[in-house]
């Protein structure tokens, strides 16, 4: 059996994932929370269209979609980094914060003139921007505004709020895509720019939110580095990480699962109300799995979501029909709820509270800047490059899974 990490908080009569627990939560917790919910409510009505815009309408390959989407990811990785050690100097979070959610939202209108890939590319970089701008800090808020014992609770209700604005925003394109082109197979332009539009309204009201209900912890002030390098972040740590590149390399981008949805034969409505399933199982979970995560070793928990990815991956590369890709993405939602609000929490246990921003940015960093590789090589390995055709649908999938054992091991083993 496995020990905490030395520096892990005490799990004492924690972990009650009730209405009681829940209202112990502060302030900031819950408007970070809704913030999550609206900016995501935005996002999820764009972000599975894109890869059928870029496929659909633009007629790319896999391996431009997945340079794109690896491409935006990396430019979110370097400012996650610089981002977080920042928040640590000023002592202050919330500003980068706002900074970041408002750049995102400006972003948008570059959607509804892009007539060629690179205008997607500039859209999904300054989206990307300002996703790099707001990540580490706004962790970083989230941990400083509850006590240690509240931490796996904490992010679990943001995990829980972050993909009920993904079911919504899920729900809202599926009735955007139903009345503008009923159930065709292909999305087409006009329908993709009417659910652009749509979604400038909640990317404004996320940061409305966040000016008026969230407020700097004066713990960071207290705590930030005036002069010299950031503190060190120590062995386990840094073994964390090294864990995750391993584990994100074979984790290409959810782009992927949508094109090999429409693979199977699924229309583009039947492609959102799949996701909308995935979230729904999201937002269930998420909160009880981050409030199990206080009284139980997170790894544990880790383990089992990556042993869920396992399994869900093998699906991808085997499933033939509709509905087995869509029970595959209900599973899904479980693998998420129990690793993402849980991955970091276990952040904050393992890294000082002066460098926790940077922390955060180390951690989302070192993902993000995987999502290239990763997303480049599903591609190749689908479609090929060039005059080779690659090896299939199949082919990412099952690379996924076979990483996912050995990262598993690791982590077990060695963090």
């Amino acid at each position: 059996m496995p020990t905490p990490s030395p520096g892990l908080p005490p799990r004492q009569g924690v972990g009650d994932p009730g209405v009681k627990a829940l209202r112990s939560l502060p302030r900031n917790v819950w408007a970070l929370s809704l913030a999550s919910f609206l900016r995501d409510v935005a996002s999820e009505m764009l972000v599975h269209l894109l890869p059928l815009f870029l496929a659909n309408v633009l007629g790319l390959r896999t391996v431009v979609i997945g340079l794109i989407d690896g491409l935006s990811e990396t430019i979110a990785s370097l400012t996650k980094l610089y981002s977080g050690r920042l928040s640590d100097r000023l002592g202050r979070r919330k500003a980068l914060a706002v900074g970041g959610y408002g750049l995102s939202a400006l972003a948008l209108p570059l959607l509804l003139v892009a007539r060629s890939w690179p205008g997607v590319l500039a859209y999904r970089a300054f989206d990307r921007l300002g996703k790099g701008v707001r990540t580490a800090p706004r962790d970083a808020l989230i941990t400083e505004s509850v006590a240690a014992e509240r931490r796996g609770l904490a992010f679990g209700l943001h995990r829980a709020a972050d993909s009920a604005g993904a079911f919504v925003g899920l729900l809202i394109a599926l009735v955007l895509v139903w009345r503008t082109q009923e159930s065709g197979l292909l999305l087409d332009a006009e329908t993709f720019r009417r659910v652009v539009a749509w979604a400038l309204l909640p990317a404004v009201l996320t940061v409305v939110v966040l000016v008026v209900a969230v407020s700097d912890v004066s713990r960071a002030a207290a705590t930030r580095e005036e002069d010299g390098p950031p503190p060190p972040l120590g062995l386990p740590f840094r073994r964390y990480l090294i864990v995750m590149v391993l584990f994100t390399l074979g984790n290409s981008s959810d782009a992927f699962l949508v094109l090999r949805a429409q693979t199977a034969g699924a229309s583009v409505v039947m492609v959102l109300a799949m996701l909308a399933g995935f979230n729904a199982s999201y937002t269930l979970l998420a909160g009880p799995a981050g409030a199990l995560s206080d009284r139980l070793d997170r790894r544990r928990l880790i383990l089992a979501g990556w042993g869920l990815y396992a399994l869900v991956y093998l699906g991808f590369a085997f499933a033939a029909t509709v509905w087995q890709i869509a029970l595959l993405y209900v599973v899904y939602g479980a693998y998420y709820a129990l690793t993402e609000g849980v991955g970091k929490a276990l952040v904050a246990d393992l890294t000082p509270e002066s460098a926790r921003g940077a922390a955060f940015g180390a951690y989302h960093m070192a993902i993000g800047l995987t999502a290239l590789p990763a997303s480049v090589l599903a591609g190749v390995l689908w479609q090929g490059v060039g005059a080779w055709a690659g090896f299939g649908p199949a082919a990412p999938f099952l690379f996924g899974a076979a990483l996912t054992g050995v990262a598993g091991v690791l982590l077990w083993r060695w963090v």
